[in-house]
């Protein structure tokens, strides 16, 4: 995560922007912009961008692109929904590009790893969850919340291991060994946040939350 201009071969970045591009540009154009008209939506979502930007910049690392930080991408994706979360979580990586934490050739590779696979993640588990299991407050927050943010960091922790192992900046052995047990570790960190701020987030702000719905969870229950 974070990677830099020069670690990767320069035709990973090419094909990473040639991918982003037109992802971006689609959701851009179909992304749900009617729900941040109001103040109170399109201050929560700036302010996700802004937080998210200072988390993914307080960053542990000790080598170039193997660095750990929080993600937020489970938090952003279920209170905005897939499009509005893929959007904020890329200008959070712009973000980081700009103050110096990620390489400015590399942001489209940063943008797709960890805004586009935590997005994908991040709204798998919550569409696995309404397909096969109870829709109660708790099968929301438990399996959503708290094992959504703790799979979608792990996912994108393996995805980083398996690009940089594929593209030879690393040796899987060293990879194996090195990093992903601490991607582990991150993954608890990632669950207990992100399950807290979507429990806080449903009894105090259920607007908020785009694919929480009162009638659905919590009528009858």
């Amino acid at each position: 995560m974070n990677l830099p201009d020069t670690l990767l071969g320069e035709d990973w970045y090419w094909a990473a922007w040639a991918v982003w591009l037109p992802l971006f540009a689609r959701s851009l154009v179909r992304a749900p912009w009617a729900l941040l008209r109001e103040s109170d939506q399109l201050n929560v979502w700036l302010g996700m961008i802004v937080l998210l930007t200072l988390f993914w910049s307080l960053r542990a690392g000790v080598r170039p692109g193997l660095s750990l930080h929080l993600l937020g991408a489970t938090v952003f994706t279920l209170s905005f929904g897939p499009r509005l979360a893929f959007v904020g979580l890329s200008l959070v990586a712009l973000g980081i590009t700009l103050n110096g934490e990620a390489g400015y050739f590399a942001f489209a590779i940063n943008a797709l790893v960890m805004a586009g696979v935590g997005v994908m993640i991040s709204q798998a588990v919550h569409r696995l969850a309404l397909g096969f299991l109870p829709r109660h407050f708790f099968i929301y927050v438990f399996i959503n919340g708290f094992l959504g943010s703790f799979l979608t960091v792990l996912g994108v922790g393996i995805a980083a291991t398996c690009l940089l192992a594929i593209a030879g900046a690393y040796e899987w052995d060293y990879l194996a060994s090195e990093y992903l047990p601490y991607l582990v570790l991150l993954g608890f960190s990632e669950a207990w946040l992100g399950g807290m701020l979507m429990t806080l987030f449903v009894i105090y702000r259920p607007g908020w939350v785009v694919t929480f719905d009162d009638s659905i969870y919590l009528a009858n229950k």
